[in-house]
């Protein structure tokens, strides 16, 4: 198992690009579902806006760090897992707060607002959490990292799409209405294919050390789940708003979280396998959860 942290996995240029480039319609097909006065209202309210946010920047990241101090994996699947926990919320997790009966306005302006936080503080928790776990420092001080073209990578894939499609929502709302559910339908049929693509050009690998990551990336999303529901209950959120931080806390953007493995520490083996299984993963704990859950009707 020693050989995952010296692998790099097989993925071109031209391939980081066509990521990005669907990373940002699928972040367009959720921002078509905004409006201004979705953050308007939530200005009024912003109670569990606030303790989502806590959750998913400073707890989810804390627990991260003790899960990676206690089991103590490779360097390289340590440091995947603090890097997947500083992501902000992914993309599926507005369909399963739907699916699951939470707050859905809730999840998608978490969303919205998590993205743009993350070009501030998805740099700064990479850096934080893994300098302060000396095996990946280590990997830290190999790798030049620049956290100015961290928030560039992030500004260019998530904000813009995310401004163009809340103003074409304000402009053309019977247009977005015709194309909101197809456009999330395919975009995320194309992020699913492009995933299974890019694990077929390196499906020895992925054979190799999935086991090695498996049980380590189950346990990191069920203790990035209750982290939320516990946060969220702590905060005495009604369980209709309980549910959407708990989904969005557990269901992370492991396709940012492999745009920035590939193009700032060239595919570390360690780092994509643990992205990779968490973007297949979260989708499977995610639409099981929301099943269990929407067996009953949330309490607003």
């Amino acid at each position: 198992m020693s050989g995952i942290d010296e692998i790099t996995l097989n993925f071109s240029p031209a391939s980081l690009t066509l990521l990005n480039g669907i990373l940002a319609v699928v972040m367009f097909s959720i921002a078509i579902d905004l409006k201004p006065s979705d953050f308007h209202q939530l200005r009024r309210a912003p109670k569990p806006l606030i303790v989502g946010l806590l959750s998913q920047f400073i707890v989810l990241p804390v627990l991260t760090f003790a899960l990676v101090w206690l089991t103590a994996p490779r360097p390289s699947i340590a440091l995947g897992l603090i890097l997947v926990a500083a992501c902000p919320g992914g993309n599926i997790s507005n369909f399963i707060t739907h699916r699951a009966g939470g707050n859905s306005a809730l999840s998608v302006s978490m969303t919205g607002f998590a993205t743009v936080g993350a070009i501030l503080l998805t740099p700064v928790n990479i850096g934080l959490w893994g300098g302060l776990y000396p095996p990946t420092r280590a990997i830290l001080q190999q790798t030049e990292i620049d956290p100015v073209q961290i928030a560039i990578t992030v500004g260019l894939m998530l904000i813009l799409p995310l401004v163009l499609g809340v103003q074409l929502n304000m402009r053309a709302p019977d247009l977005t209405a015709r194309i909101r559910r197809p456009l999330q339908w395919l975009s995320m049929g194309i992020f699913v294919a492009f995933i299974v693509l890019a694990l077929a050009a390196n499906w020895g690998f992925f054979l190799q050390f999935a086991g090695a990551v498996a049980g380590l990336v189950i346990l990191h999303n069920t203790v990035a789940l209750g982290g939320g529901w516990i946060t969220a209950t702590l905060a005495r959120l009604s369980p209709y708003d309980r549910r959407a931080v708990t989904i969005e806390t557990g269901i992370q953007n492991s396709g940012l979280g492999l745009v920035l493995i590939f193009a700032f520490f060239g595919g570390l083996g360690g780092m994509a396998v643990a992205a990779a299984f968490w973007g297949i993963w979260h989708a499977i704990s995610g639409l099981a959860l929301a099943a269990l859950m929407s067996r009953t009707e949330a309490a607003r």
